[in-house]
């Protein structure tokens, strides 16, 4: 299909991470088409990697934003859809965000996400590195299904488990005060490493440092 811009507009792709100049390697580009797959089904916004050669001499912006029309991205009526773009061969990137997600995805954040998160990482060679670096700055991979949110928040409450059996374990009430805040550290350290070793797994997520301190941090709120 010839849009006005003068490039031919790709088929709207039929899976949520489309690779036709092998950029990414084949392990990585299914991991990610199953981890966008289940961020669609938990939040119904649509995330698209769409990775090709060149945009047949049409200008990126115009070639971009026409083909994101063109696709529909995101449900009808909302406009919550994002795709990020590689042109390969014309060493390109050009991230759309539909109208629904800019109060969540501006033009600036998504800018600083491809200078910051993706160009480096291309530089230097990690190909697969730069696009998963994406999807975690955009939080895509982060939206976790209904069970995900479930199976975390057990771990940060087994955290809060923790704590309350080290601080009723005090002989002297002022002993078991004054160790509440040593505690709740304990606590929420061993609810956010257990969460973060089994439980995030069987969410299908891949644990992170961060991910350890962020549920560390929940279990002791939940204390």
């Amino acid at each position: 299909v010839q849009g006005a811009a003068g490039g031919a507009f790709p088929p709207p792709p039929s899976q949520w991470v489309t690779d036709g100049a092998g950029f990414l390697s084949p392990p990585v580009r299914q991991s990610l088409d199953r981890r966008l797959s289940r961020y669609q089904q938990a939040t119904g916004h649509q995330v698209l990697v769409w990775i090709g050669d060149s945009t047949g001499g049409a200008p990126l912006e115009e070639w971009a934003v026409q083909t994101f029309e063109g696709w529909k991205v995101g449900r009808k009526g909302l406009d919550d859809g994002v795709v990020l773009f590689i042109l390969a061969k014309d060493k390109k990137l050009r991230m759309e965000v539909g109208y629904g997600l800019e109060g969540r995805m501006h033009d600036a954040l998504a800018s600083r996400i491809l200078r910051d998160a993706i160009v480096p990482r291309i530089q230097a060679g990690d190909r697969d590195g730069a696009v998963t670096a994406q999807l975690i700055a955009s939080g895509a991979p982060m939206g976790l299904p209904a069970t995900g949110l479930v199976l975390l928040l057990g771990g940060a409450a087994v955290g809060g488990v923790f704590a309350c059996a080290a601080v009723s374990s005090g002989d002297e009430t002022g002993g078991a005060i004054g160790r509440l805040y040593g505690a709740d550290l304990a606590g929420g350290a061993a609810g956010s490493l257990l969460a973060s070793l089994v439980l995030v797994p069987m969410a299908g997520l891949v644990p992170t440092t961060w991910t350890v301190v962020g549920l560390g941090l929940v279990a002791l709120l939940l204390v």
